[in-house]
């Protein structure tokens, strides 16, 4: 498997960011969509993890028709990783800074499959009973 960028998608209406994640979800046939989750440095949850969660719940509605899981993935470090790659292939500040939340998302998912989509010390799929959900599924009930 091979982690690429998609262009960003800039969106000040979380509602509309949603669906257009989910459309190109759907698009590009996602088994699985991955969230950052901007935990502190030292790994407990502040104001910025609540809100990413409250913008998680939106898109597992939007996702939800197509029952395709959202996962939860820490994203401690990445911007960092992506700067300093962008960095060493000669990038000036400009250019970086417009490449870096691209990058940071390809340093996020090649984390997430490094660790088998989950987890770590989990066992099981993504997806599976060990994955992360950033929400339950809605019922079909």
């Amino acid at each position: 498997m091979i982690a690429q960028p998609l262009p960003t998608l800039e969106e000040e209406d979380p509602a509309r960011l949603a669906r257009r994640i989910a459309a190109v979800a759907r698009e590009r046939g996602a088994v699985a969509v991955v969230l950052g989750l901007p935990l502190r440095e030292d790994g407990s949850e502040g104001a910025r993890v609540q809100k990413t969660r409250a913008f998680g719940r939106l898109l597992a509605a939007e996702l939800s028709g197509a029952r395709t899981p959202l996962l939860e993935w820490d994203e401690r470090f990445t911007t960092a990783e992506a700067t300093a790659a962008l960095r060493e292939a000669g990038l000036r500040h400009r250019a970086r800074r417009r490449r870096v939340d691209a990058v940071a998302a390809v340093v996020l998912l090649r984390s997430f499959l490094a660790a088998g989509g989950r987890k770590p010390g989990a066992e099981g799929p993504a997806g599976g009973p060990n994955s992360v959900p950033a929400v339950p599924p809605p019922s079909r009930e």
